[in-house]
């Protein structure tokens, strides 16, 4: 970031900081916007479909905030997705009858997949009827919650629900990709691939399983509304139209909460849940082993057990009358990723045979998105963020991945940080630029996923920026965690070490000191859970770096992660490489695991077999190799399995390439994760192993 963007928090101080504080009131409204002419378009798949029946009411739930100098509404919408033009549409009305400008109005959709089109998008298009009820309605919502202004406190109550949320996208062997709807052998990643162990190797991504409330109370004590914030899809399986668990949760709350009346109103608002759902594929293959259907959670005991996490301390929440507010927006264009004139030629072809009808299947949606892409180029999005005292809140426009908003509670000036996404508008799902490289739904060009593969990064960027100019205060640094093990190792003088916490590449941070960062290949994914806090997840790419100073003698180690099933192929994968670039020579050294999970050691044309018992796939390892002169010794969770007499080693100090997570020529590359990799440029005593390097299981 340049030298502007961080002094634009210390110039723009004055706009944001109060000299007292003025009475904080705030208001709150449900408003009906169950549809009233059936049937209705209902968006959420591919095709179209329609419904007529309502099996529980959709609302539009509002909350207008005041300071006594700025006002602030927030509002979260019964449905799947709502495009940019009409809620400006919306936000004028509310504006011109409440006087609360546009821009300080936050409209967002909580994704349930049975609620009326708002949006055309793949097979589906926007229900003529519904739309401009739905844009009456936001507004009305709206002015009912100004109306309900009344003196108030707010604060901040926060659960960790990680049983409620689970990665959905999960990464294909390689040898198991799939076609995409052009005809091209390209996913290596894809939804709910995790049902099927012995097709994947892993998710391709964390979870964020942090439940956030915002909670306020009027002066008396009495509840007026709470807005929670979780990273979970959808739950699926509700017949015709209905709010899904976001409404069963929203009742859940009112019940459970002691001292509300009818006037209350629980949000559930949906945080970045792109790559999410609720079912967590790590604990039984699917094929193998399904479960019975009354094993299966249902969508009630799921909204009541996870409304009742929620509320696990939350008679402690501490509240505040002494707020101020701020609020700030950016509008951005952003450009789609269009069909080249090969595709378009296909796309408009394939469209001619659909005459005056809906597309059929999957192959006519996508050639009938790549003309609208075609037509359209660009697009503009809407990204927010607001200070409520010392909570924050901002936004994303529609499906941001789960490693979004981790990235923007951790860097966020605010430690209280809740993302919403679904907000201000409907761009389709907004992977971060590595997961494009994996392919898959999430990435294919259409409404529902059509932006720039730098579009993740640019509103991560501009949230960021808001934060800081809505907080007065710079963003937060991200910085590896120091426990007691990676300072034993950082005091044994390591010449590198990367501890692959990032969240995002090009660079692996070296924290030895030394300045030896390392580049990431395109094929790795990022914050995936490691050994001590975090790991990469490699997928084909590898961890690069040059190191000079590195001779004959050196030791490396590291903890793996093996994510292949134990025969899919005859080298599992290899996870240091130290070699010429793009070749295998007589003097390099290669350690991997072979497929059925023995460590495996290369060097020349010789290759050595460890003495160990087969190793457990998904389980963490480590391994250690040390070269001293022509003797190679290899470790693995403290146990030599591996002792070897080389030819003379010829490494020099210019011999410094080395590949972490693939091998020199890129053969058999690593497939699964890697962390807390270290270097050294000697050959270290078993002594010093046992003091400094096996530190973790």
């Amino acid at each position: 970031m340049n030298v502007m963007n961080h002094l634009l928090p210390l110039l723009l101080m004055p706009l944001v900081i109060q000299m007292g504080f003025a009475e904080f009131r705030a208001g709150a409204s449900r408003t009906d916007i169950s549809p009233k002419a059936f049937p209705v378009l209902v968006n959420g798949g591919f095709m179209s479909r329609t419904a007529s029946t309502v099996t529980d009411p959709l609302y539009a739930r509002s909350i207008v905030l005041s300071d006594g100098s700025t006002r602030i509404a927030i509002v979260v919408v019964d449905s799947c997705m709502m495009p940019r033009a009409m809620l400006d549409k919306a936000k004028e009305i509310a504006a011109r009858r409440t006087g609360i400008p546009a821009d300080h109005i936050l409209v967002s959709a909580t994704h349930t997949h049975t609620a009326p089109s708002a949006f055309a998008c793949l097979g589906t298009d926007a229900d003529p009827r519904y739309v401009p009820f739905l844009i009456h309605k936001i507004a009305q919502g709206i002015e009912s919650a100004q109306k309900n202004l009344q003196p108030a406190e707010v604060g901040w109550h926060s659960v960790q629900a990680s049983k409620f949320t689970a990665l959905r996208r999960w990464i294909l062997r390689p040898d198991r990709m799939e076609l995409d709807p052009f005809g091209n052998r390209t996913v290596r990643a894809t939804m709910h691939a995790g049902r099927n162990w012995g097709n994947v190797i892993g998710e391709s991504g964390p979870e964020d399983p942090e439940l956030a409330m915002l909670c306020i109370r009027n002066l008396n004590g009495r509840p007026l509304a709470v807005l929670a914030n979780f990273s979970m899809h959808y739950f699926a399986g509700v017949k015709a139209l209905s709010a899904d668990y976001f409404g069963m949760f929203n009742r859940n709350l009112k019940q459970m909460i002691p001292g509300t009346d009818e006037t209350f109103v629980g949000i559930m608002s949906h945080g970045c849940s792109g790559d999410i759902w609720r079912r967590d594929y790590t604990l039984r293959d699917w094929k193998t082993n399904p479960p019975k259907p009354d094993e299966q959670m249902k969508i009630e005991s799921y909204a009541e057990g996870l409304a009742r996490l929620a509320l696990r301390g939350f008679d402690k929440v501490h509240y505040r009358s002494e707020i101020d507010l701020a609020m700030s927006e950016r509008r951005m264009k952003l450009r789609y990723r269009v069909p080249d004139a090969q595709r378009l030629v296909w796309a408009k072809g394939d469209l001619a045979r659909q005459v005056d009808r809906a597309p059929k299947d999957r192959t006519e949606v996508y050639a009938n998105e790549q003309v609208i892409l075609h037509e359209l180029q660009e697009t503009e999005i809407v990204i927010q963020a607001l200070r409520i005292g010392d909570m924050a809140i901002t936004t994303t426009p529609n499906e941001t991945y789960a490693l979004t908003g981790l990235k923007l509670k951790a860097m966020s000036p605010l430690e209280k940080t809740m993302v919403i996404e679904l907000a201000n508008g409907a761009d389709g799902y907004i992977p971060p630029p590595e997961q494009h490289v994996l392919g898959g739904y999430n990435t294919w060009p259409a409404r529902s996923a059509g932006l720039e593969e730098q579009a993740e990064p640019k509103i991560v960027e501009g949230c960021l920026q808001l934060l800081e100019i809505v907080s007065g205060k710079s963003r937060r640094i991200p910085e590896a965690v120091i426990s007691n093990e990676r300072q034993l190792r950082i005091d044994s003088r390591p010449l590198a070490y990367w501890t692959l916490d990032e969240f995002n590449g090009p660079h692996a941070v070296d924290i030895s000191m030394n300045h030896h960062n390392a580049t990431f290949e395109s094929g790795v994914v990022f914050h995936l859970k490691g050994v001590d806090q975090q790991a990469a997840h490699f997928c084909g790419g590898r961890l690069r770096s040059h190191l000079p100073g590195l001779e004959s003698d050196f030791t490396v180690s590291m903890h793996f992660w093996n994510g292949m099933p134990n025969g899919a192929r005859k080298v599992a994968g290899w996870m240091f490489s130290r070699d010429h670039v793009n070749g295998i020579t007589l003097h390099g050294d290669h350690l991997g695991l072979t497929g059925n999970g023995r460590i495996v050691f290369r060097h020349g044309d010789v290759v050595s077999i460890g003495r160990t018992m087969p190793y457990k796939r998904w389980k963490w390892m480590q391994a250690t190799l040390v070269r001293n002169g022509r003797n190679v010794i290899v470790y693995a969770n403290r146990k030599e399995v591996l002792s070897v007499k080389t030819q003379e080693p010829s490494f020099s100090k210019g011999f410094g390439d080395l590949f972490i997570g693939g091998r020199s020529d890129n053969e058999d590359n690593w497939e699964g994760r890697l962390d807390e990799i270290v270097i050294y440029d000697r050959a270290l005593s078993g002594k010093e192993l046992m003091e400094k390097v096996f530190l973790k299981q």
